[in-house]
């Protein structure tokens, strides 16, 4: 008789465990470097670009609009973003991908840095600082899908969502990085410095970080799942259209699955500063650091929330996760009037590393699961960029103005909610193939299993 490590070893080759291994900390350090290019224009916004690069006789609470609009314009670029490095990454494959959203990302981000403002290049300067946010949005929209399906498909088949939730880390600690530098800056300078010159530092800073992601990224071998489909010719000529044709109900699906998290996270981590700061005239510093402690729980809760869905499922997780965050929309707003720190920080935490990271730790996995592996990156980058604009992009931007329609914040909790519900109803029609095999279509993959009805589930 074999003894039992004989039994498993099949499953789990030797080799497997470091590389995937090595493809999580690249996709996470890579992604995270992406995002803290995406999170030091959000903090930007919300700080500096209000003043900086609009008229200097525009009201607060405009100006707070129009930069909020020049961060909503990087979102819309994220679906075409998503589109076109879909068809490539079907095509020719996920790394090269990981490589060009990296360059793009953080050119941008680093040419944002040397923007004079508007008092310099008068209208120049906001046009140029929208294009340059295009570009941004248009490298992010393409980061998510390659670095997600490279972690899960090299993961084991039992810990897809804990490897996929590798590279959603790379969220939380581009954040942290992100808002350390500025809370740095802004703590250790003055008001009319930081406003001057010290707001660039984190954007120049970013060709020091690319230079590092170019490192990681380019010793990641290619995903094996696209290896197989290329030896065997499985590759689609036209991803995009094929998955629109026969796999929109799952497009769909993404896209509805994302409106929770996405919508509520840039209310709890970005908007959050403008109400406080404006509204409640709290401290910056102090709200500052409640987004650096949210953000480095971060990197605690989503691979606990990640490796959860391995055993109970996607759905259940996202479904709780969603539920909580339409529970918390008016407590969170409770929570900010007191103005006790200790109650701001605590119901953030619940917000975020609860509610929101246990619907946004399982999607890497979830959304590629849906797809077959011919049209898998369109699939998944075309719902998540799409929800990305409806939800993410405009949260912001909707909530301001909400703001100042409304009586306080009870339209902007009513907007929470909406969100979260129908992440909560999208989930409840959606099919969890958590079990299957996530190679079902290339069979020349060595650890494929056959499932029953697989077609079936994945088209819903």
């Amino acid at each position: 008789m074999n003894p039992p490590s004989a039994v498993t070893r099949p499953s789990r080759p030797p080799a497997g465990t470091p590389n995937i291994r090595t493809v999580a900390w690249a996709t996470m350090i890579g992604t995270a470097i992406e995002w803290y290019d995406f999170f030091t224009y959000g903090i930007a916004a919300a700080l500096v670009f209000n003043t900086l690069f609009f008229p200097a006789d525009t009201s607060p609470l405009v100006g707070t609009l129009l930069a909020f609009s020049t961060y909503a314009v990087g979102f819309a670029a994220r679906p075409i973003g998503g589109v076109v490095f879909a068809h490539f990454g079907d095509k020719i494959g996920r790394k090269s991908m990981l490589v060009l959203s990296l360059l793009l990302m953080g050119g941008s981000t680093f040419c944002i840095g040397l923007l004079p403002g508007y008092s310099t290049w008068g209208v120049a300067a906001p046009l140029l600082l929208v294009a340059l946010r295009v570009v941004q949005g248009f490298g992010v929209g393409g980061e998510w899908g390659a670095a997600a399906l490279m972690a899960v498909e090299h993961a084991p088949p039992n810990r897809r969502g804990f490897y996929g939730s590798w590279p959603q880390m790379g969220v939380p600690a581009g954040m942290l990085i992100a808002n350390l530098a500025f809370f740095a800056l802004s703590g250790n300078m003055s008001d009319h410095d930081f406003q001057d010159w010290g707001w660039r530092v984190p954007f120049l800073g970013s060709a020091v970080l690319i230079v590092l992601g170019l490192v990681i990224r380019l010793r990641v071998s290619e995903s094996p799942v696209f290896r197989a489909m290329e030896k065997e010719g499985r590759i689609e000529r036209r991803p995009v259209i094929a998955v629109l044709r026969t796999q929109p109900g799952n497009v769909l699906r993404a896209a509805g699955i994302r409106f929770a998290e996405n919508s509520t996270f840039y209310i709890h981590t970005t908007f959050v500063l403008t109400y406080g700061t404006t509204v409640l005239t709290l401290e910056r510093d102090d709200l500052l650091i409640g987004v650096v402690i949210t953000a480095a729980l971060g990197l605690i809760s989503l691979p606990v929330w990640g490796r959860l869905s391995d055993r109970v499922g996607r759905r259940p997780v996202v479904l709780f996760g969603s539920v909580l965050l339409a529970a918390l929309s008016w407590p969170f707003f409770w929570a900010l009037d007191s103005g006790s720190l200790p109650i701001i920080y605590l119901v953030t935490i619940l917000c975020v590393n609860v509610g929101n990271h246990a619907v946004y730790a399982p999607q890497s996995a979830y959304f590629a699961e849906l797809f077959e592996p011919e049209v898998r990156y369109s699939g998944a980058s075309i719902g998540s960029q799409a929800a990305s604009v409806l939800a993410g992009g405009l949260s912001p931007l909707i909530a301001t103005a909400l703001l100042e329609a409304g009586d306080g914040y009870h339209l902007i909790a009513l907007y929470m909610t909406a969100m979260a519900l129908i992440t909560v109803c999208t989930a409840l029609i959606s099919p969890d193939p958590y079990r299957e095999s996530l190679k079902r279509s290339a069979p020349g993959v060595p650890d494929a299993r056959p499932t029953e009805s697989t077609t079936e589930m994945s088209h819903g």
